[in-house]
């Protein structure tokens, strides 16, 4: 089955190489402050049903929660964040040929850790249902350079 392309107004969103250059690709679009993420349901995300994995639902949300917090939060802005918890309430299933998206807002942000609420919705054009509700806890870790996705040394405390 060749995949049909992503809705209009979505860009391919590189997120690396190792484990989503595998699962991916993943497309986004900015919803004025807001940013989705999305992908289209492939063979080989799905189970022996033909509906999409849990897992890759799973790994959508953990993505939707850190990248939209990297845009909602100036504490997230250019770090990596670790998950600390996360969450997937599945509603419905996601079917092959599907286009899944998600988005998510910053519930609270402390000096360590962000707060993340959000839905994955699937279906096509404007008939998008509800497939997931998602919320994570994400720990705020070291800088990364945006350009190279490498950790930023971090800056040497001033001696007494």
């Amino acid at each position: 089955m060749t995949p049909t392309p992503a809705p209009e107004g979505f860009k391919l969103r590189h997120l690396g190489d190792g484990f989503m250059k595998t699962n991916g690709p993943i497309y986004y679009r900015r919803d004025g402050d807001q940013l989705v993420l999305g992908f289209r349901v492939e063979e080989r995300h799905c189970n022996p049903l033909g509906w999409c994995h849990g897992g890759m639902l799973a790994t959508l949300a953990d993505m939707v929660c850190a990248v939209c917090a990297h845009v909602g939060s100036e504490a997230a802005k250019n770090r990596f964040l670790p998950t600390i918890n996360l969450q997937v309430d599945y509603v419905a299933s996601a079917r092959l040929g599907d286009w899944v998206q998600g988005q998510a807002t910053v519930i609270k942000a402390t000096r360590s850790m962000i707060f993340m609420q959000g839905m994955l919705m699937a279906g096509e054009g404007h008939s998008l249902e509800p497939v997931a509700r998602i919320s994570g806890i994400f720990k705020i870790g070291p800088a990364f350079d945006p350009a190279t996705g490498q950790t930023v040394p971090a800056t040497p405390k001033a001696q007494p």
